[in-house]
């Protein structure tokens, strides 16, 4: 189906070896390989967080590499910038548009410097001809911008181009024009490095996949050869044996009941949302005393759905139904005011940082009482209460900005939890928090469902499903494609179906 076997044992066009990062003392690469040779589209795949944007960013000279070599066509780069990385020969298009919102097409492309020969020629081929130039970029849809930012890099006529999951916002005829330019470029001796979540596109238009795990390259593979699980089985590791063994046991949800009581209401309930091109009629439902998970891969709608229903966005049709009665926010307040709260994974947004830990428990409470900093006693002792239950040490007049990761998220549960709301959207809470934290914040949403709480909570960890919920529901390319009891969500089945998979075959 490819050209790979024409491409085997020419010198390579770029080849990457132990390469590594890290931020702090986290390693984000830890030796990763990879090797691209002439005239090839070659896959990068990984789950999240396995490195692969920062391979990118490496490349495209975003980021520094803190170790291991770079060279293309066997000459040894080491970009510091953008623009080096265009003079070495690579153009990158990135995950999110980089055409500044507030300029024009027109004025974007003079400050790139690019040749307008080369990017009306490119436009044109991705049907872009009739676009204004003159438009500000702020008011393009989102499918054109990802098309113009290709088309600029075309114009810098690079030796590699690194698409970076530039099809996850396309509809199906944009990206057979996506398609069709890979295998021109590649008919041209050029490369091509793809990156996608979508494994079905790799194996249409790919000749190989280097594949990423925790920083490392763990396999590099011919994707026509064994399949879809050929692909999924080295960004797992050992997770799909040991699955297909029935070794992977899991602890259950403790001391919930797994029925409900007929005709219940759902405290939240999405009908059939859709929000321009990131949900595409996202349906689900959540009840009180319920931790319903949410898991998708990078881009899939999983931010803009919360986003929706916390009213921080608005939908274009479908339905939003709270405690029964639908409803059709026009800010977040408006949901607040019906207790649906948001607790984001950037925690020192949904926190007042240079105020106390007191003040921010009782924040939730202001809107209640005249007085700012004056609370009547029996909310002082609410406040104390709070803080007693969310286990953290320190005093309750200390700033918030001075408290550790993990005790900042417990703050900002906790600020719903003081003032009584009984529905939260949780958006990958634990990011970024120790062990030890994780478990306690687990511990205080499982007392929170038990207590009659409804919880929606996305993870980026697919180790934490049956670890929080009840139940799981898995997203791709907008919309939810299974739902499942957390107890039967192991690693390789949300994976799977993460890619778009129904199972691991």
């Amino acid at each position: 189906m490819t050209e790979a076997s024409d491409a085997v044992g020419r010198t390579a066009l770029l080849s990457a070896r132990e390469v590594t990062k890290r931020y702090g003392s986290v390693p984000a690469l830890a030796g990763a390989d990879l090797t691209i040779r002439p005239g090839q589209i070659h896959a990068l795949l990984g789950a999240n967080g396995a490195g692969k944007s920062t391979l990118v960013k490496i490349l495209a000279g975003v980021l520094p590499a803190d170790g291991g070599t770079v060279e293309l066509r066997g000459v040894p780069v080491r970009p510091k910038r953008p623009a080096d990385a265009f003079a070495a020969g690579v153009a990158t298009v990135f995950q999110d548009p980089t055409f500044a919102p507030d300029l024009t097409v027109d004025r974007n492309l003079r400050l790139a410097g690019i040749d307008r020969g080369r990017f009306a020629g490119w436009a044109d081929r991705l049907r872009l001809g009739g676009l204004d130039l003159d438009a500000y970029a702020r008011d393009l849809p989102l499918p054109a911008l990802r098309l113009l930012d290709l088309a600029r890099a075309l114009a810098h006529d690079p030796q590699l181009l690194v698409l970076d999951e530039i099809t996850a916002a396309l509809p199906g005829d944009q990206v057979d024009l996506v398609f069709s330019v890979m295998t021109h470029w590649r008919g041209r001796d050029r490369s091509v490095l793809f990156i996608t979540h979508r494994l079905r596109e790799v194996l249409r238009v790919c000749d190989e996949a280097t594949v990423l795990r925790d920083g490392r390259t763990v396999a590099t593979v011919v994707p026509g050869e064994g399949g879809e699980r050929r692909l999924v089985e080295p960004m797992l590791g050992e997770v799909v044996a040991q699955s297909a063994a029935g070794a992977a046991e899991v602890p259950a949800v403790p001391d919930r009941p797994s029925e409900r009581p007929e005709g219940a209401v759902a405290a939240l309930e999405a009908r059939s949302l859709t929000s321009r091109e990131h949900l595409r009629g996202v349906s689900l439902r959540v009840h009180a005393g319920e931790i319903v998970g949410v898991v998708a891969l990078e881009g899939q709608g999983q931010d803009r759905l919360f986003d929706v229903l916390s009213g921080n966005r608005p939908f274009d049709g479908g339905e939003l139904v709270v405690g029964g009665e639908p409803v059709r926010p026009r800010s977040p307040y408006d949901l607040v005011r019906k207790g649906v709260v948001l607790v984001p994974a950037d925690r020192l947004h949904a926190l007042l940082p240079r105020q106390s830990l007191h003040d921010n428990l009782a924040s939730a409470l202001y809107n209640r009482f005249s007085r700012w900093f004056s609370l009547a006693a029996d909310e002082q002792a609410l406040v104390g209460r709070t803080v007693a239950r969310l286990a953290i040490d320190t005093r309750a007049q200390r700033q918030v900005r001075r408290l550790s990761g993990g005790n900042q998220q417990k703050v900002a549960v906790g600020r719903w939890l003081t003032a009584g709301f009984r529905t939260l959207l949780c958006f990958d809470p634990t990011r970024g928090i120790d062990i030890h934290t994780k478990e306690q914040l687990y511990q205080l949403l499982r007392e929170l469902a038990g207590d009659g709480a409804a919880i929606l909570y996305y993870t980026s960890e697919l180790t934490e499903v049956p670890l929080v919920c009840d139940r799981v529901l898995v997203m791709y390319g907008g919309v939810v494609v299974q739902e499942l009891p957390a107890a039967a969500a192991d690693e390789a089945t949300l994976l799977s179906a993460a890619h778009g998979l129904q199972e691991v075959a």
